[in-house]
């Protein structure tokens, strides 16, 4: 072996190395705190209860459960719900900073700017902000529409319907389903 390719076979290696120890070298922090976790945990638990209350109500419309067990499932399941979202607000409340509705102000007054349009008190009871869009913010919206109806005429010229077998959207010059591979007429 010539010393060209034992040095390549150094790097190589040195590389490799790196890679795998990256892990390791990284100095964040892989544990959760505490408040990390348990908010993790409601917004699981929040996701397992509407999954739970769809079920529910679709084994309701079904007729698999009683109904006279249904109100008190439900309402279970409701007030198991409001509970979690009760802990949720308590502790995302706690960590909330005022940090995100500046930028947010900041985005959106840059997106005014942008495209020319202005806020116009809303009048009588001040309860909110109207947008009025300008002229030219106008005449960009009637070109951006005249652009999705083309858009959709041409689309509708191509379509010829459903097919008959899985009922999946067909265009005019579609031999077969591109669903299902049925053979069309």
């Amino acid at each position: 072996m010539d010393i060209g390719s034992i040095f390549l076979i150094l790097g190589l290696l040195l590389l490799v190395g790196l890679f795998i120890a990256r892990p390791l070298l990284e100095e964040r922090s892989a544990a959760l705190s505490q408040e990390e976790h348990e908010i993790s945990s409601l917004l699981a638990e929040r996701d397992r209860l509407l999954t739970a209350l769809q079920e529910l109500d679709f084994d309701n419309t079904l007729g698999k459960i009683p109904e006279d067990e249904y109100p008190a499932q439900r309402a279970l399941l409701v007030q198991r719900g409001v509970e979690v979202l009760r802990s949720l607000d308590a502790l995302q409340a706690d960590g909330y900073s005022g940090d995100d509705d500046e930028q947010l102000d900041a985005a959106i007054a840059v997106r005014r700017a942008e495209t020319g349009v202005q806020p116009v008190p809303a009048g009588g009871n001040g309860s909110g902000v109207r947008v009025k869009p300008t002229p030219l913010a106008v005449g960009q919206d009637d070109d951006l529409e005249a652009l999705i109806a083309s858009r959709r005429r041409d689309r509708k010229e191509k379509a010829a319907g459903f097919c008959p077998q899985c009922g999946g959207a067909v265009q005019k010059s579609d031999l077969f389903c591109p669903k299902c591979g049925r053979k069309l007429t």
